[in-house]
Formats: structure tokens, sequence, C-alpha cells
């Protein structure tokens, strides 16, 4: 009897704090890192940090701390290394030869290749396959002079999947041919995809934006009441999925995206374009957060970051925070809630309230708490622009 199960890949994180990046705020980056890696099969054993003003252009450590990594790799027989930044071409060229000089193989990767990897894992539909190979050869494209021997292997594992399958991807003709080639094929996809949001120019459209991993696609079950593929892992949702609710005799489409993440690759943006235009073109924005991450405050501001690029950035938008019935306060917050006699999350609901952001509703998607407060918060605003597009619905039989 011999086992077919594959053995788990390990690895090493290396991270840099710098003068743009804090302490606290490269633990925390690291920590989201070790979560891809996980969601990408990856057992994370050590993490390396150093203290610098800039990345080295050769091995991005200093020379002593990458020494410390090399014999760490060595020693305890890792099988990768991956950047929580991105890596140039000369940079991994140099540390995978200093691995070859000890006659060991260590595959090199960054936080790019590793998203565009899961990414890889997670498409399921045609047009999400063709978008995410585009972000692949777009990615190897800059790096195929020291990808040649590396991507031209047979080999699997995390960084491996998709373009560097096979040798022909390292000629960089070849590639730009199926770069093109993929454009193309997006283009008409896309196409496609613009007759389709026509047919839906009727409804009212609403579109669950997020940080990764917040709950959008439990809360999208809760709402619409039908099963959405949900789970608790980076880019469980990668393919749109859209479902038409009614509330109160309303009708709305209600459509769940891809979730966003610090760092997220330009060319996987740039990629999903045609993806994001359900959020560019939606009516309505639930902006879902999960209150209980130590970072959510920065999760909100680089999602904002992202809709503002996208041109997103000045539709009607509810803030949702998720997962109540897991929020742990600060210390100084919770300090503060006992001075005023609040709970901790009775006292940022206030906070919220007495501020001009987005109206905001406190829900547990997973307990199904307040989801009737936001169902009735989500059907004002679906009701303005509803009667917008049918001002005499009320005296149509349908209504009824």
């Amino acid at each position: 009897m011999f086992s077919t199960e594959k053995d788990i890949e390990t690895a090493v994180l290396i991270a840099m704090i710098t003068p743009k990046q804090s302490e606290e705020q490269t633990t925390e980056y690291l920590a989201e890192l070790e979560f891809l890696a996980e969601t990408a099969g990856v057992k994370t054993v050590k993490t390396f940090v150093q203290r610098l003003e800039r990345p080295d252009l050769n091995t991005f450590l200093g020379k002593g701390r990458f020494e410390d990594v090399v014999a760490y790799v060595i020693d305890n027989a890792v099988d990768l290394i991956i950047c929580d930044d991105d890596l140039s071409g000369r940079q991994i060229r140099n540390m995978e030869t200093a691995f070859q000089a000890r006659n060991k193989e260590v595959k090199i990767i960054d936080r790019s290749l590793l998203i565009l990897n899961i990414f890889a894992m997670r498409a399921q539909s045609v047009q999400s396959r063709t978008q995410v190979e585009l972000a692949q050869q777009q990615y190897v494209l800059p790096r195929l002079t020291r990808m040649w021997t590396h991507l031209s292997r047979q080999r699997g594992g995390v960084g491996m999947r998709g373009p560097g399958e096979k040798e022909l991807e390292t000629d960089k003709r070849i590639a730009n041919d199926r770069i093109s080639f993929l454009k193309d094929k997006l283009a008409k996809i896309d196409r496609q995809a613009v007759n389709q949001r026509k047919n839906r120019e009727q409804m009212v459209r609403v579109a669950l934006v997020g940080y990764t991993n917040v709950g959008k696609s439990t809360l999208m079950r809760r709402l619409a009441k039908a099963e959405v593929f949900a789970e608790n892992k980076l880019f469980a949702t990668v393919d749109s999925t859209v479902r038409k609710v009614t509330i109160e005799n309303i009708p709305f489409l209600l459509t769940d995206t891809v979730g966003f993440i610090r760092k997220l690759p330009t060319m996987l943006i740039e990629s999903f374009k045609s993806t994001l235009d359900e959020v560019r073109e939606a009516d309505i924005l639930l902006h879902v957060v999960d209150v209980s991450h130590p970072s959510y405050e920065e999760h909100i501001e680089v999602v904002n970051q992202i809709l503002s690029e996208i041109g997103a950035a000045d539709k009607p938008v509810i803030l949702v925070f998720n997962k109540i019935d897991l929020y742990k306060p600060s210390p100084e917050l919770e300090f503060e809630a006992q001075e005023g006699n609040f709970s901790p999350i009775e006292f940022l609901k206030n906070s919220y309230l007495d501020t001009e952001k987005p109206k905001a509703i406190f829900i547990s998607a997973e307990k199904k708490e307040n989801i009737d407060e936001l169902r009735q918060s989500l059907l004002n605003l679906v009701k303005d622009k509803h009667f917008q597009i049918f001002p005499n619905w009320l005296d149509l039989p349908n209504a009824y």
C-alpha cells in the first residue's frame, strides 16, 4: 500500500520593517500572508523580519539576514520562501542561485504570485479562468529571463500553477501572443457580459463589496435565501454571483463580488475589470466589514481606495459591520464604553451614528442577528432608485 496523499509544502515568510511600514503593520501583514499561504495549502514554519531603509536590490533582505534564512531553510528542508512584497527578477535569481550553490532547490515566490495562485485555484467560470491566466502571463512576462529554467520544469505546487507549467510560456514572443489572445478572448466575454447587464438595466442593482473573508457570501445567502458557496478562507469567491431578491414586492439584483486585499496585484485588478464592472455599474453598495478583525478600519480604507481606483466611490453605501458576535474591543475602547455606561458594540455604534460616515448597520450574518434591520435599510435605498425607474410601479398588476 502506498499513500497517494500529497505532502504539504512548507514555507518561511520574509518581510521588512521600513520607515513607511511599522513593526505593528509588518506583523499584521505577515499574519495575513500566513493565512494566504494556508489557503493555498502551504504550512508556514518560520517568519523572518528585518528593519531596513529599503529592500536590498540583490536578495531583498540584507546579506546577513538572508544567510540566516538560507541556513534555516536548508537545515529544515523547507520547500519555498514567500516574500510579503513583490520581488524583482534579479532578486529571485540571486536568491535561487544562493541555494543552488548549496545543492538545494527552493522556490522563491512573492505575495502577488501567491495571490494569483489562489485565484487560479478558485476560478470556476471561463471568464474568471481567462482573467487569472491573463494576470499570470502579465506577471511572468517581465520575469522570463530568470524564470527560463525555473518555469520550464514540470513541477507542481504553489507558484507553479497555470502558465509556469509549459516550457513554451518562457518564450517572450509566445507569451506576448498569448496575452494578446487572452485579451481578445476577454473582450468577447466582456461584450457578452455587457449585453447581460443591459438586460438587467430595468432592475436596481446592489453589489456586495469588502475585504476578503469578511462574510459577503454568507450575507448573500441570508439576503437572497439561496445557496452560495462560503468558506473561511481568503478569496473563497472569485466568480461574481448574481441573485434576484424581492423585499416587500420590490425586486432587485444582488451581486456577490471578489474580495479585496492589501497589495492586490495591479495586473489582477486590470484583468478583473469586467468583473469589477458589476461594482462600477451597481446602484447601491453594501460595504461589508469584519468588525471582529483588529485592523478593520484599515480594511475599510483599502476597499475605499480600490473603489476609488475603479470609479465606484460615489455610490450610495451602507456600511455593514459583520461578525458582531466575535467582536472584541481594544482596551482603550472598552474603557471609554464603560465610562459612558455602554456595551462596547453600543459605543461603536454611537461613534458611527455621530459622524458624517455612510449609514452603518451592525449584524452577524452567521448568527442571523439584525438581518431584518439591514433588509429595511437596504429596502429604503432600493425603493428610491426603483421608483425612479418605475414611477407607476404601485399601479402595475405585478406589484401586488
